[in-house]
């Protein structure tokens, strides 16, 4: 348990920080970004796999057509959350990455109830409530609807629900899911290269070293995380979750100067409530099944 929680924790500053990173290469679009995450996260996570020896395993769902199915959509889900993350940090929309992040937990007590045909329970749902509430009042504030949140929120839980047909570790489901949408990675580098608007291969050497490190930002949450998922209940890993998105919304206000409307704290406020109605709610549904088990 305490080792989980210690992996938990690493995982969660580590994505929570993650703008910091991003913000490094403010000048690159965030498509030609994206396309180096999953070109370097592949090669990283190749030569981590080749270290582990589980080069059969990679083989192994390459034979099944139904895991090569759910791999293809958790890559595509999973490289268009990036491609929004990244764009919305660069564009200053700091505070919008930690909404999604913050709703995305209770978006995905509907994608199981649409999908999974799970029944929450009165207090999920009424979290559920005032989480729309929350996005409401947001939307209001904003004059727009909250399309970045959104996005990564439901990106995040489909690419979830996809990755719960794929029983794989993380660096060898990595390894995959990057490999489906490495043609295209390579074929928009191509396209940049024959138009000549290639700007990261022109970057300063040190810069582009840090580029180059993306696949290794990219990787090492994710697997401190399944190590975590592996140690410790769901409910606890629940809670540590939101250090991520509380660190992107303290580095929004305090290191980005993005402004925050007393009316979208209020916004903030309400997901909060939302959040910890959803956790009484859980723990009290799992201490129910564990007392009539």
């Amino acid at each position: 348990m305490n080792s989980g929680l210690i992996n938990a924790i690493i995982a969660y500053v580590m994505w929570g920080i993650l703008p910091l990173y991003w913000k490094l290469f403010n000048d690159v679009p965030a498509g030609e970004i994206l396309s180096h995450r999953v070109v370097w996260s592949f090669v990283f996570m190749g030569i981590l796999v080749a270290i582990q020896r589980r080069w059969s395993d990679v083989k192994r769902i390459w034979t099944s057509r139904s895991t090569l199915l759910s791999l293809t959509a958790s890559g595509l889900l999973i490289a268009i959350n990036w491609l929004i993350f990244i764009w919305a940090v660069n564009n200053g929309h700091v505070v919008e990455t930690s909404l999604g992040y913050y709703l995305n937990p209770l978006l995905n007590v509907l994608l199981a109830v649409v999908f999974l045909h799970e029944k929450p329970n009165r207090g999920q749902w009424l979290a559920i409530a005032i989480a729309a509430i929350a996005v409401l009042i947001i939307t209001i504030d904003y004059g727009r609807f909250p399309w970045i949140s959104i996005s990564l929120a439901a990106s995040f839980g489909l690419y979830g629900l996809a990755k719960k047909k794929i029983k794989q570790d993380a660096s060898v489901g990595l390894l995959s899911e990057t490999a489906v949408v490495l043609p295209v990675a390579l074929g928009y580098w191509i396209y940049l290269g024959i138009v000549g608007k290639t700007t990261a291969w022109t970057l300063p050497a040190p810069m582009f070293f840090e580029l180059l490190l993306s696949g290794v930002v990219t990787a090492l949450p994710l697997l401190f995380f399944a190590r975590a998922a592996a140690r410790m209940p769901l409910s606890t890993l629940g809670f540590v979750q939101y250090i991520g998105p509380t660190i992107m919304l303290v580095l929004s206000i305090f290191v980005f100067k993005e402004t925050v409307s007393p009316v979208l704290l209020v916004g903030f406020a309400f997901i909060w409530i939302a959040l910890v109605v959803y956790a009484i709610a859980s723990m009290r549904a799992t201490k129910l099944a564990k007392s009539m088990s």
